[in-house]
């Protein structure tokens, strides 16, 4: 499910004809002053193209600006001061590259100013400089610096302000705001249009907060906030803004995820289901295991949500071995023995066969027909399972993206599981939806997600936790240990006739990053300390074949070592792997982790986990103390959002799943709270939000309706 936003919350701007554009960018340049058609275009790029957009275009910082830097100290990372200039000049570093410096006096003290430029043969890059840093001139001056124990040397310029300049006190001598940028846009533009902005008398919307509301939770109103978070005059204020903006977004939030909710109810299935128990008792008793109480209560929950009028939309949630799958499983076969089909969408191949196995060991016997329908199969095969599909002799359908294609056609889809929700878009969902009209949805996640983000991101979902482990379940013992321990420690797991995985965070050479390739470790470690083992490898970019073929070969024993990257993160199940080493640690979420070593410690035999890392700071050391402190993946998942943020924690950031502009998960738990408990007592008082107070919130949700009603999607 995608988090609504607002008309005005543009993360990305949305695509527009040429002429479109250009009429955005001619309405911006008459607005703003100092802006023309080209600025216009770059602020485009950014989502701006009103004043209301600059308003609601947040700084992803602030710094304190309001006094000058102490430059006798040992230099901090950013420096602001004044001075006077004393000297300056020119020097060419090479035909291309120039450098200004100039002296500059500033209390006791002198500092050297510099400034770096590509030199061109067309014009005098260093014009503007050599016209304001005149000897005499009186500067304010931000920048990097450098120095030692006796104080700042040098500072690398990154704005500079006249003091006669009266502009400045936008700039310095205050707490200042900082903005995201693109090409061609630089702070001073962004504090200077956001100072527009905020002195435009017109530009504010209406409040939609009811006035009754914002003396209750004692918020800042809209006008007070928007002006205080660009420009406040102190941080106590700043965090006042913050938090009324904060509310006002998670408010609307909430109130689309009831809308959501009451639209979900106001659908009426055309179809029941009834415990027949043909299936499910047989399937429960060739088991071979006893459920836990968890399990018990959670598919108690789902099968009564199944056999309500209206549709499900449940989130299932559990630790690493926690039994979802089981779960699940039995969903599915609600809706089979009562003459229906189910699917079961999976992110990737691995999962696919993973799932395909295990549903063709549990189901061993019983009346059920499963397909599979991913985009390695050969043309001969997938026309065959098609067929099989739309001909409705296919009871459980598992795959990929490759159940969405257009001729794959449900006759009887009444029930849908998505595993690993998060890496699915809404448009996929929906698409599912459309080859059969209502059914009853569940998603799962891999790993547990904390209650705040939980209630962000699927908030229109019921919650089903899997809070018991099975009996005699086994975890990875987990050790943060040197390559030469993990890799001898490795080795003698192998010499027991065990199994063992060595997982790299990324297969290619990367210039930024200092990690080792999946590809070249393999031939290091095949060479090297693994010379005389089995050594296989895969990755994310082998074609699904090779890919089946390595993992069969693995859980088939003709393998010792599987040498991966994270696609191995889910839908490995290989009993006889006790040992996994993580090369890299420190570059890996906690809860990616936590999946990773779920891999091990599938049977019965004890496991160990080691994490090879060279943390450079104490957070990345205290992440890697608290895997191997703990195998809670509840406790795990609270600590990783707390660092990490919602995007990275749920993979979502490219995906587009959480738009949130200011208010933060961790920071503002409480307000999502607050704002869900108002929200359900102002829709008791006023169902439809016609009272004369609640008009501008009931305009700004109908705005984020209309704009955003594919993203708040039901059949």
């Amino acid at each position: 499910m995608m988090v609504p936003s607002e008309h005005y919350t543009k993360s990305t701007p949305s695509p527009q004809s040429g002429e479109d554009s250009s009429a955005a960018a001619a309405a911006l340049a008459k607005v703003f002053h100092g802006i023309g058609p080209k600025r216009a275009r770059q602020l485009g790029v950014l989502g701006i193209e009103t004043p209301l957009d600059m308003l609601y275009n947040f700084p992803r910082d602030w710094q304190d600006r309001s006094s000058g830097t102490d430059l006798s100290k040992v230099p901090e990372t950013s420096v602001v001061f004044q001075g006077r200039v004393i000297s300056s000049r020119l020097i060419r570093a090479n035909p291309r590259l120039g450098i200004f410096k100039a002296k500059m006096a500033t209390g006791d003290r002198k500092v050297e100013l510099v400034w770096f430029k590509h030199l061109s043969f067309r014009y005098d890059a260093f014009a503007a400089l050599k016209a304001e840093i005149v000897t005499g001139a009186d500067l304010w001056v931000v920048g990097k610096a450098e120095g030692d124990l006796l104080g700042v040397r040098e500072v690398r310029v990154e704005e500079f302000y006249p003091l006669n300049d009266p502009r400045r006190n936008l700039h310095v001598g205050r707490i200042v705001p900082v903005y995201g940028l693109t090409e061609g846009i630089t702070q001073r533009l962004m504090r200077e249009l956001a100072h527009q902005a905020v002195s435009g008398a017109a530009t504010a919307p209406p409040d939609p907060l009811p006035p009754a509301l914002i003396h209750r939770r004692k918020l800042l109103s809209l006008r007070q906030a928007l002006s205080a978070v660009h420009f406040p005059k102190s941080f106590a204020e700043l965090d006042a803004a913050r938090t009324r903006l904060a509310y006002e977004e998670l408010l609307l939030l909430e109130f689309a995820w009831i809308f959501k909710r009451r639209q979900t109810r106001g659908l009426a299935k055309n179809f029941s289901y009834e415990i027949k128990r043909s299936l499910l008792t047989p399937f429960r008793e060739g088991l071979g295991f006893e459920l836990t109480r968890a399990q018990k209560r959670v598919i108690n929950e789902i099968f009564d949500d199944m056999r309500r009028p209206y549709p499900m939309t449940r989130l299932l949630q559990g630790d690493v071995g926690s039994g979802k799958t089981v779960v699940a499983l039995s969903a599915l076969l609600l809706a089979v023995e009562n003459g229906f089909q189910a699917a079961l969408m999976v992110p990737t191949e691995i999962l696919a066969d993973q799932h395909m196995a295990t549903m063709t060991q549990f189901l061993k016997g019983l009346p059920v027909r499963c397909a599979m329908l991913t985009s390695r199969l050969s043309k001969k095969e997938r026309e065959k399972t098609v067929e099989a599909v739309r001909r409705g002799e296919a009871d459980i359908v598992v795959g990929t993206h490759a159940l969405l294609e257009g001729d794959v056609q449900f006759p009887k889809l009444k029930v849908a599981v998505i595993d690993e929700q998060h890496r699915f878009g809404v448009r996929q969902l929906t698409t599912l939806r459309q080859k059969s009209g209502l059914l009853d949805l569940l998603v799962m996640t891999a790993t547990p997600i904390p209650r705040t983000l939980a209630l962000a991101l699927y908030g229109d979902l019921d919650v089903s936790t899997l809070d018991e482990m099975p009996p005699n379940k086994t975890t990875a013992q987990t050790y943060l240990a040197p390559e030469a321990q993990a890799l001898e420690g490795l080795k003698a797991e192998v010499a027991k006739g065990h199994q063992a995985y060595v997982v790299y965070p990324i297969i290619e050479e990367s210039a930024n990053l200092d990690l080792q390739s999946a590809k070249a470790e393999f031939e290091r470690l095949s060479a090297g300390a693994l010379a005389g083992l089995r050594v296989s490898l895969i990755h994310g970019a082998m074609p699904g074949r090779t890919k089946a073929k390595v993992m069969a070969e693995f859980a088939a024993g003709r393998s010792d070592v599987l040498v991966a990257t994270p696609v191995i993160e889910v839908g490995i199940d290989v009993a006889n792997a006790t040992v996994m080493v993580i090369q890299n640690a420190d570059r890996f979420g906690m809860a990616s982790l936590h999946q990773l070593r779920g891999r091990i410690g599938r049977g019965k035999l004890a496991s160990v986990c080691y994490l090879v890392a060279d943390p450079k700071t104490d957070e990345a050391r205290r992440r890697l103390e608290t895997l191997v402190a703990t195998y809670d993946g509840f406790r795990i998942g609270e600590e990783d959002l707390k660092i990490r943020g919602p995007g990275e924690f749920m993979g979502t950031a490219q995906h587009g799943e959480l738009t949130l502009k200011i208010a933060d998960l961790n920071r503002h738990a409480d307000l999502l709270a607050q704002a869900r408990q108002d929200a359900e007592e102002l829709l008791q008082t006023d169902p439809r939000l016609l009272a004369a107070e609640n008009g501008p919130l009931r305009e700004r949700i109908l705005r984020l309706y209309q704009r955003q009603w594919s993203c708040i999607d039901l059949a």
